[in-house]
């Protein structure tokens, strides 16, 4: 039946909002939590009493701690790492001081000095049996001996001792600080102060002895190692003698700086000097040698002051022979006075750029033989102060090695002295006592208000993880939302459940309760099953379920009654197996009914009875036949059905469980339409769908699913179907628990 077509009544109780995804899923988590609220409570109440009461039964533990400060920052007594390690300044030196606290070595120091292995608490040969030990060999089980039966050997003694010891210990670095706190735990507060006392006292002791070996090793090796050193010291100064003595070196620094690197300087200046000389004079004497006949013409000639004084007396007299020309002929006793005078000059200009020439050519030759001497003077220099410098790199490394030796032995002989005089290394402590532990004022374990809280958050996270599983593992169909998704089917309405003198009267609830929330529910039921197959003028009614006891006849029997109020209705008990409709009415047993028609033991009219206050006609199962299901096939049964159809408007069969036995099939087959009728909380909705699927494997057409003894008020708060339409009505029919 489409859900568009149901009134607003039945919507409000068959169709429960969904919550889509996660937020759904959260939902029903926190509707199973609540749902299951007292026994999560009971269980975390049960546990938290239970762990008071071992609480109680605990012995009380004491500690008490010790405040040491480490001495980071002292001297050593030897500051070579290969000697013996002192004193780290790393950032790991506390959590190593802090492990070296908690080691075997030094627990055994403590145990070994405060007699531990005979205290009553550590010596395990006087541990009383555990409670499960004792119940053990009272029973008889296990060949386990106690711990003062037990042949204890010293080195498994010692072992267990401190095993026990090391577990009570801890020792915590302060942050930022040089301070460690030494803490023991034990079940009296006096041993407890006086054990972390004897450990912080241990420590310093087990250092000083530390350092006291170390010291007196380390003397012994430098007492061996100076000796060698003597020795090489000798030897190295022994060589630098003799290299001296062999290379005449008086002072070989006064060598170095006594200027011998100075002249090689001034020879590289000179040369530098000679050089460019050089180079001007062999440029002027190559002009000269390539200019051939027009010497005259060449600057470095004509730069010459005499040449360039007898050029001007040759241009003067140029010049007065040219004045000369222009006044007197050319045989003219003055003109021949000028000429000659010019040719004078001439001459006089040749010889001196001859002689120019020829000292250019001097200038030359003696700059590059200038040049040439300075240079084999400066390879000379050169050469006798690379000899130098060698010497005086030999003479630096036997000086090197003089010093080094010397140094080393000196640093060493340093030590040496340094180690004998630390005889008294108790001033050399590592640490020192700030805060000497005292006994505890109060128990540290255990901590009952702790225990019994996380007990009690343990109770309740158990419980809701059963709560969650239970719920998981819950098969049953417990809403309508499990109706429609778990059986694929409508849903027709939802029954409360009815008890105490509600439920004697099961049977006549809705003649005499018209106003509660069942009768409202018959309601709903009733018109779903009118807009059921609408265009159908008469209708048969098949009411089935999976198993017994869902309540199916219930149904029926007030889903008759609420027809009749209408139409013309005839109940029939089609179940000849286990009928109940005749006890649930008061109606009379021993009258014939379905039985007694279909084996034509009686007619119709004969098995009809009636319900006082309703128009109703119901016919019984009547006597029990051997094999209903041959009754249920026989032509005479759909003959009789027939003739029913004709009379009646509606038609409402009351079969057995489809899950026992195939009359419901059978029947389902003559029916207009089914009713299922599934128990909430109770069936599992795999044996309910199974059941549909037969049905509708059978050709049955299938109305719907009614949920029956519904606990509204826990599906309000767990299932989310308890909608506000349903309050009201639940509100008007409070007399009637649920």
């Amino acid at each position: 039946m489409p859900m568009d077509a149901m009134p607003q009544k039945q919507l409000a109780l068959a169709s429960p909002a969904r919550e889509p995804g996660e937020g759904r899923d959260l939902l029903l988590y926190w509707r199973s939590i609540y749902k299951h609220k007292w026994s999560i409570a009971g269980l975390a109440t049960a546990i938290a009493v239970l762990a008071q009461v071992i609480v109680s039964l605990m012995t009380p533990i004491y500690r008490s701690t010790v405040t040491l400060m480490l001495e980071q920052n002292k001297a050593k007594f030897v500051s070579i790492e290969e000697v013996y390690s002192g004193v780290t300044t790393n950032r790991e030196y506390f959590q190593t001081q802090a492990e070296i606290l908690k080691s075997r070595t030094l627990a055994a120091r403590v145990v070994a000095k405060l007699d531990l292995v005979n205290h009553p608490e550590f010596d395990p040969r006087r541990q009383e049996p555990t409670m499960w030990q004792q119940m053990l060999r009272q029973l008889g089980i296990g060949a386990e001996r106690s711990a003062a039966d037990a042949q204890w050997t010293q080195e498994a003694l010692q072992s267990a001792v401190l095993g026990k010891f090391l577990g009570r210990l801890s020792v915590e670095p302060m942050r930022m600080s040089q301070l460690i706190k030494v803490s023991f735990e034990s079940a009296d507060r006096d041993t407890a102060a006086r054990i972390a006392n004897a450990v912080a006292d241990s420590y310093i002791e087990s250092d000083m002895d530390t350092r006291y070996q170390m010291s007196r090793r380390a003397s012994d090796w430098l007492n061996d190692r100076v000796a060698d050193l003597k020795k090489s010291l000798v030897q190295s100064e022994r060589a630098l003698q003799e290299y001296r003595d062999r290379e005449r070196i008086v002072d070989a620094k006064g060598v170095a700086q006594s200027g011998a690197a100075r002249p090689v300087e001034d020879l590289t200046r000179n040369l530098v000097d000679a050089r460019q000389k050089r180079i001007e004079a062999e440029i002027a004497y190559n002009q000269v040698k390539n200019a051939r006949d027009k010497l005259d013409s060449i600057p470095v000639v004509m730069r010459n002051p005499t040449v360039a004084r007898l050029k001007d007396i040759e241009s003067d007299a140029e010049k007065k022979i040219a004045e000369l020309s222009k006044r007197y002929g050319g045989e003219h006793s003055r003109m021949i006075q000028a000429e000659a005078e010019l040719k004078q000059a001439k001459d006089s200009t040749r010889r001196q750029i001859e002689t120019v020439v020829l000292s250019l050519s001097k200038e030359y030759e003696v700059a590059r033989a200038n040049e040439q001497a300075i240079e084999r003077t400066l390879a000379e220099a050169k050469s006798y102060v690379q000899g130098i410098n060698r010497k005086e790199f030999q003479l630096g490394a036997l000086e090197r090695d003089v010093a080094t030796n010397r140094q080393i032995y000196e640093m060493f002989m340093n030590r040496f002295k340094e180690t004998n005089a630390a005889n008294d290394v108790k001033n050399n402590v590592i640490a020192h006592v700030v805060d000497p532990a005292i006994p505890a004022g109060g128990p540290v374990k255990p901590d009952n208000r702790r225990i019994v809280l996380n007990a009690l958050i343990f109770g309740v996270l158990l419980g809701v993880v059963a709560a969650l599983l239970l719920e998981r593992l819950d098969n049953t169909v417990k809403s309508a939302e499990d109706v429609e998704e778990k059986l694929a089917q409508p849903m027709l309405a939802m029954l409360p459940l009815l008890t105490g003198k509600k439920a004697k009267t099961v049977g006549r609830h809705y003649l005499d309760e018209p106003q509660s929330m069942f009768s409202e529910a018959i309601r709903t039921a009733r018109t779903s099953v009118l807009l059921s197959a609408i265009d159908a003028p008469r209708k048969t009614l098949l009411v089935t379920s999976s198993i017994p006891n869902e309540g199916k006849t219930t149904f029926a029997v007030n889903l008759a009654l609420a027809h009749a109020q209408t139409k013309k209705v005839l109940l029939i008990n089609a179940d000849m197996r286990r009928p109940s409709i005749a006890e649930l009415l008061a109606l009379d047993a021993a009258k014939p009914g379905l039985s007694s028609v279909v084996s034509g033991a009686s007619n119709l009219a004969d098995c009809l009875q009636g319900v006082s206050g309703s128009s109703l006609h119901i016919i019984t199962s009547g006597p029990i036949p051997p094999n209903p299901l041959e009754l249920l096939l026989s032509q005479r049964f759909k003959e009789v059905m027939r003739v029913c159809n004709g009379a009646y408007d509606i038609i409402i069969l009351d079969s057995p469980p489809v899950q026992l036995v195939s009359d419901a099939v059978v029947l389902s087959t003559m029916a207009t339409g089914v009713l299922f009728v599934v128990k909430a909380d109770s069936t599992p909705y795999q044996v309910a769908r199974r059941c549909t699927r037969t049905l509708v494997g059978a050709g049955a057409t299938l109305f719907g699913v009614v949920l029956n003894q519904l606990e509204f008020k826990k599906a309000d708060h767990y299932y989310g179907a308890y909608t506000s339409y349903a309050k009201d009505k639940y509100a008007a029919y409070r007399g009637t628990p649920t």
